[in-house]
């Protein structure tokens, strides 16, 4: 109930704003929720609750509601629930300080601590957000290792984020040296937008005729604010404030392709000030032609295809020959046709999270000292949830660079850096990126971004020398570029697993075998090799524990009973085996069999002992046989790993037993089993053993000693049903055939029947 009253006090609020604006920006609200979702403890990045919220242009303000619900029923204690913010990506989390592969680079985004005791709530406010794609990530603390039986009551924690919106739906748009008069209030911001071009290298916006609403203001106070781009946590806009008559604020490398925001504030209470504003963008650094003309992209893209396909050792040579004489002459046009080279690039989408990028014109890509080389990448959404690679390679075949010169490149979104120097940071006006450097002592260079932002991201290239770059005036190099779905596929100890919120994809690595991290290369608390060669065969050697149930029930003629037995052991066995998280594996099927069966012999193994221990008739009892197995192989499929899987077959067999004993008791009037021998020495050690086992199985077990325990439950449980089984059938011969059994068949000679005498092998004809 209090949910639903903060959400309508949070509308209300919100719409009483929006009506009370009489300026020159109309405003409307906009509320969007998410369903509850169960918090799990974090162990890896499947146990996030992702969630993605869509921010659209000219938002004002932006607030969060978080809400944490705690379940009933179960005394939990007070946790804290972890919330992280990132704009146009999932955020990159590190809530236990693990180490990240190499030449992996992250920065961590906005994170919130909510305590929580039955019921907690909080909100975050966010001014100007930058639109796109936001997303959210929740979880618990730290796992602690203990394995959580299915359907057993726990701890249980249910975050919902809300989002309510204030939109700008008039927003004036600030146009190329045109004044805009306007006026801002205290409680009321000038607000507009303009759009940045693509090859904008700097944009002014100015602000003029600063004066007060209802007369000249104060000398040397202009009392204004500038900002500039909007917010997105890890990069805020950038302000300027005014003084005197006016002020200005320049940004250099300005997001290209996109509507920038401006907003002028007043900085005084009670002060409403009137003023102009410019804006002028310069455009210093365009090419006369991106790309090549016409359709000489699709014939290029046709002859290196038929480059890569021909097997001649001729026909190879004569295409490297063409592949280099085209970018001579493609370099030597674009050299005299602008101050950059703008090299058009192909996207292949291979897989899911899976995409690559090459340059049209080969991989080879010429790098001069002169101009830029620039190469871009448009990632949508659904690239975002993977992992951007590049890696930079320096071509030392025809060209050796001196020691002082190096090929310098820099990664970043929205705009390029158009000017590289040893000096010069890999940063736009609003972002920034990522920059390598390679040369002849390092000729390799590697970047990994996880979680890409989704946006255009540019890859400017230059060659740079400490004093003189006439000896060497272009060097190739092979930039290669794609998107996976994990770093390096989580290496040995790792499986990279797809992952869904909603109709959003992502990935993340899931680790074994003790290795952590997010690309599982942490080995600080890994599994040393003979540990893990114990493990394996503690789990299974231990199933050979089930050698003597097998052998006693044999013995006492429970043919089919020992037969379940045996093939619980073969599978139980081999699953362990398979089921290794190390190097230590041995899977002679598929693992979803091996682990149906096991799951499939392990709860049949427990019903066809105590049907068993009932005595029923044998008609009776091979019926409860078949019709059990054939529930539990349903169940089974349905979901192996639920609680009523093996108490429901359990509570079965118990109930029949019972019923058979309290029956044969009223009917003899004395105690079943009557002998206290078979109650002291097998009945109570048998079910001591199997309470044990459940209670180790079911409390007991934790990711670090499970091989100890799990291994324990295989004894215990095998040493139980040596003990229940019931002793062998006075009326039951070998192979468990019952007495009172013959073959009915008698054969007919010339129209007789051939009888036999059950004492003497004499035939007589009758």
């Amino acid at each position: 109930m209090e949910v639903y009253f903060i959400r309508i006090l949070l509308f209300v609020t919100l719409t009483a704003v929006t009506l009370g604006d009489d300026g020159q920006v109309t405003f409307v609200s906009e509320l969007s929720s998410r369903p509850a979702q169960k918090l799990s403890r974090y162990g890896w990045y499947g146990n996030v609750r992702l969630q993605r919220f869509h921010i659209p242009e000219d938002a004002a303000i932006a607030r969060w509601l978080f809400s944490v619900t705690r379940g009933h029923g179960f005394h939990c204690g007070q946790h804290n629930v972890t919330i992280h913010i990132r704009q146009g990506a999932p955020p990159v989390i590190n809530p236990v300080g693990l180490v990240f592969p190499n030449s992996t680079l992250w920065s961590p985004a906005l994170s919130l601590t909510l305590p929580v005791t039955s019921h907690s709530s909080t909100t975050f406010n966010l001014s100007d957000p930058a639109p796109g794609d936001w997303y959210l990530a929740a979880h618990l603390p730290r796992d602690d290792g203990r394995i959580e039986q299915k359907g057993f009551p726990s701890c249980s924690y249910f975050f919902q984020p809300q989002l309510s919106i204030r939109r700008a739906v008039d927003t004036p748009i600030l146009l190329q040296a045109t004044p805009l008069p306007q006026t801002a209030a205290p409680d009321r911001p000038a607000r507009l937008k303009l759009f940045v071009p693509e090859f904008a290298s700097a944009l002014s916006v100015f602000v003029a005729d600063c004066s007060r609403g209802e007369g000249p203001s104060e000398s040397g106070n202009c009392s204004l604010t500038l900002k500039l781009g909007s917010s997105s946590l890890r990069e805020g806009p950038v302000m300027v404030n005014c003084s005197a008559n006016g002020c200005s604020a320049t940004l250099a490398a300005p997001p290209w392709n996109t509507w920038l925001r401006v907003v002028v504030e007043s900085v005084h209470d009670n002060r409403t000030m009137t003023f102009s504003i410019t804006s002028n963008y310069t455009v210093g650094c365009k090419p006369k032609s991106v790309g090549l003309i016409g359709d000489d992209d699709f014939r290029k893209l046709r002859s290196n295809n038929s480059d890569s396909n021909s097997t001649s050792a001729g026909n190879s040579s004569a295409a490297t020959d063409a592949v280099a004489l085209s970018n001579s002459s493609l370099s030597s046009s674009l050299l005299s046709s602008g101050c950059v080279w703008s090299v058009p690039v192909l996207s292949e989408e291979l897989d899911v999270l899976s995409l690559r990028f090459t340059p049209v014109n080969g991989p080879n890509v010429n790098v001069t000292h002169t101009h830029p080389t620039l190469l871009s990448y448009p990632l949508q959404t659904y690239s975002s949830g993977g992992t951007l690679n590049l890696q930079l390679t320096l071509n030392t075949t025809n060209i050796t660079l001196g020691n002082s010169s190096s090929v310098v490149a820099c990664l970043s979104p929205w705009a390029p850096v158009l000017s590289l120097n040893h000096s010069q940071p890999c940063r736009t006006a609003l972002f920034l990126g990522y920059g390598v450097r390679v040369n002849s002592s390092v000729p390799k260079a590697v970047v990994r971004l996880p979680f890409p932002q989704s946006a255009t991201w540019y890859l400017t290239l230059q060659l740079t020398c400490n004093s003189d770059c006439s000896n060497v005036s272009m060097v190739s190099v092979v930039p290669e570029v794609h998107i996976s779905a994990c770093v390096e596929d989580c290496g040995t100890y790792g499986e990279c697993r797809l992952l869904r919120s909603y109709s959003y994809l992502y990935s993340a690595c899931v680790c074994k075998a003790g290795w952590s991290g997010w690309g599982c290369t942490d080995d600080s608390t890994a599994l040393s090799y003979s540990r893990q060669v114990t493990a394996a065969l503690l789990l299974t050697l231990s199933n050979l524990l089930f050698l003597p149930p097998i052998v006693v029930a044999a013995r006492r003629c429970y043919i089919t009973e020992a037969s379940v037995y045996l093939f619980t052991m073969f599978f139980s066995t081999f699953y362990h085996a398979c089921d290794q998280p190390g190097v230590a594996v041995l899977c002679i099927m598929d693992y979803d069999t091996l682990q149906y069966c096991d799951f499939l012999g392990s709860v049949s193994s427990i019903w066809v002992t105590i049907l068993c221990m009932a005595r029923v008739r044998d008609t009776l009892k091979y019926t409860l046989f078949m019709l059990g197995a054939l529930l539990i192989a349903m169940s089974m499929q349905l979901d192996r790993r639920g609680l009523w899987n093996m108490l429901g077959p359990v509570l079965c067999a118990v109930l029949a037993m019972v019923t058979a004993w309290v029956y044969r008791g009223v009917r003899r009037r004395q105690c079943y089993p009557p002998s206290w021998q078979r109650w002291v020495l097998y009945l109570i050690p048998g079910l001591s053993c199997a309470l044990i086992g459940v209670c180790v199985y079911i409390f007991a077990e934790t990711e670090d000693n499970y091989y100890y325990t799990h291994s324990l439950w295989h004894v215990l449980v095998a040493s139980s049903v040596v003990f229940l089984l019931p002793p062998k059938e006075k009326n039951r011969e070998a192979w468990g055939w019952a007495r009172g059994w013959s073959w009915s068949w008698r054969p007919r000679v010339c129209g007789y029947t051939l009888c036999q005498s059950s004492k003497e092998e004499l035939y007589t004809v009758t």
